[in-house]
């Protein structure tokens, strides 16, 4: 039983880097600027890491992974659409704002997985998602910290 709710538990987030993923190659593919490509690409890297190591814990816990996208096309999706035109006149200020908004829907559900489900989870599961909850977190400090040093060089 508590094998099965940790496997739900990180089914869920193999969705949440899904949709980090997804969204890290739209907000690439909408700039032109060659350091956003670069921290876009890196930080698709990093979901995609943390999705093979949920991948790999599942299968240790003999569940099955989620297989197929995330939620991005019907959570995200309209987000991205209502600032698309901002993308197209190269806000770099507006990109990162989303981007942000979206790494703290991923640091709110790993804080919430690793909060609301200790008594599921075991010791080295607790580990993996600590780890990657940080990796995420620091992930958010990046694009926090370049938007803000855009913001007061605009003010």
């Amino acid at each position: 039983m508590k094998q099965d709710k940790a496997v739900e538990v990180f089914n869920a987030l193999i969705k949440i880097n899904n949709n980090r993923m997804e969204g890290y190659e739209t907000a690439s593919k909408e700039t032109t600027d060659a350091d956003l490509k670069s921290l876009f690409f890196h930080l698709a890297q990093a979901s995609l890491k943390c999705k093979r190591e949920l991948i790999y814990d599942i299968r240790k816990m003999g569940g099955e992974p989620l297989e197929g996208e995330g939620t991005f096309s019907n959570t995200f999706s309209q987000v991205w659409k209502d600032i698309k035109g901002v993308f197209t006149q190269n806000d770099r200020i507006s990109l990162l704002n989303s981007c942000e908004y979206d790494e703290n829907i991923a640091v709110d559900a790993y804080y919430e997985a690793l909060n609301n489900n200790l008594e599921i989870l075991g010791s080295e599961q607790q580990t993996l998602l600590n780890k990657q909850y940080l990796s995420i977190s620091a992930g958010l400090s990046k694009i926090r910290t370049l938007r803000d040093s855009l913001v007061e060089v605009h003010s």
